[in-house]
């Protein structure tokens, strides 16, 4: 999900290879380095991949077991939890989210907690008549959102606050000329997941190793900015469905 540049592809890359280690897999694994992400979520053979927490919960409960979530040491993350940098151009004039009514928003999917449903939830109070934007340009990614953004064809968007880190450090020219307007509401992050048919005893051992790495691992982690894993249950992504829910109840169901 943070493949933002080809270090840090390679980074996870490396990551993947001592989990497996770690965890003692030696059945044959085969790395799908760029797969369409919705469709292997419903394969029933994934090992291990990972999921936004919004499509888990909306559509993916019964299809994917939860192994671990990253914490990340990026401005916006507390403990396992994240947010989104809701970014304008820094001479936008665009000083609060009431200033950005009537203007149009960026966003990657109409499935994302980071680039929707957060968005959605941050404004909600604020529509009137099931609007707020004048228009939503859906992007296909993070990367894409904040390019409209910068590029003056987009007012606002919201960034996943560990793509918008990534990206600060990797391609620092992505993010210049914006500012953040300030974080949204935070959730649990984006999870790493197995398929249902994987057996539990493969299971434990992957989150075993994910909450207790040893020295290598803890190494590549450190590469990625990931402090540590913890393991949150179902309950706990609960509170991306509130979120939803919140914008429901006041009349703005869809980002427009």
């Amino acid at each position: 999900m943070y493949n933002v540049s080809p270090r840090v592809q390679r980074e996870y890359e490396a990551f993947l290879a001592r989990l497996l280690t770690e965890a003692d897999v030696r059945e044959e694994v085969e790395l799908l380095p760029a797969p369409d992400l919705p469709a292997l979520w419903q394969r029933d053979d994934v090992l291990l991949t990972q999921t936004c927490g919004y499509p888990y919960m909306k559509s993916l409960r019964g299809t994917m077991t939860l192994l671990a979530t990253p914490c990340f040491d990026f401005p916006g993350c507390k403990g396992s939890d994240y947010s989104s940098a809701i970014v304008t151009r820094a001479d936008s004039g665009v000083n609060s989210l009431a200033d950005a009514q009537g203007m149009i928003a960026a966003a990657n999917d109409a499935q994302s907690n980071s680039g929707m449903n957060v968005l959605r939830h941050a404004v909600s109070l604020l529509a009137r008549g099931g609007r707020f934007f004048d228009q939503v340009k859906w992007t296909g990614s993070h990367a894409a959102s904040l390019r409209l953004v910068r590029d003056g064809e987009a007012d606002i968007a919201a960034i996943d606050c560990v793509t918008y880190g990534y990206l600060k450090e990797e391609q620092p020219e992505s993010v210049r000329g914006t500012k953040i307007l300030q974080y949204s509401a935070q959730t649990p992050g984006l999870p790493l997941v197995a398929s249902r048919t994987v057996p539990e005893e493969l299971v434990g051992r992957l989150r075993n190793a994910l909450l207790s790495p040893g020295p290598v691992l803890q190494s590549h982690m450190r590469a990625l900015h990931i402090k540590s894993f913890v393991h949150c249950t179902e309950a706990d992504y609960e509170r991306i469905l509130r979120m939803e829910a919140v914008a429901q109840a006041v009349g703005y169901p869809v980002l427009a």
